[in-house]
C-alpha cells in the first residue's frame, strides 16, 4: 500500500487543521492506521491510531481531547482532525499502516511522506 499525507500548513496557536492520508494499492481497510510526528531535533513519536473498522482508537496523552483520528474505508482515506493547536504540535506528520492497532502504535509497516504542520504562537 502507498500512503500520502496532506493538509499541513501554518496555523496560529488555538487554530485547527485536518490532515488527510490517501492510501492506494491494497485497500487501506486491510490495515490499522496511525499518525506519527517528528519535531525538529526530536525523535518520531506516536500521535494517534485507529483500527480497521474504526471501533478502536488510541491517542498520545499530549493530544488526547484535542485530536481526533477517523477513517473512510470506502475512500481509502484516514484523517487527523487537530484542534486547539499549540506551538509544541509543530512537526512533520506521517501516516502509517500496520497489521494491527497494537503494532501500528509502535511502528508501521508502510509509511507515507510527511506533511509539515507549523503552529505559531
Amino acid at each position: 500500500v502507498q500512503l500520502q499525507a496532506s493538509g499541513g500548513g501554518l496555523v496560529q496557536a488555538g487554530g485547527s487543521l485536518r490532515l488527510s492520508c490517501t492510501a492506494s494499492g491494497r485497500t487501506s481497510s486491510t490495515y490499522s492506521m496511525a499518525w506519527f510526528r517528528q519535531a525538529p531535533g526530536k525523535e518520531r513519536e506516536f500521535v494517534a491510531a485507529i483500527s480497521r473498522s474504526s471501533t478502536t482508537t488510541y491517542y498520545a496523552n499530549s493530544v488526547k481531547g484535542r485530536f481526533t483520528v477517523s477513517r473512510d474505508n470506502a475512500k481509502n482515506m484516514v484523517y487527523l482532525q487537530m484542534n486547539t493547536l499549540k506551538p509544541e504540535d509543530t512537526a512533520v506528520y506521517y501516516c502509517a499502516a500496520g497489521p494491527s492497532i497494537v503494532s501500528v502504535t509502535r511502528n508501521g509497516d508502510y509509511w507515507g511522506q510527511g506533511t509539515l504542520v507549523t503552529v505559531s504562537s
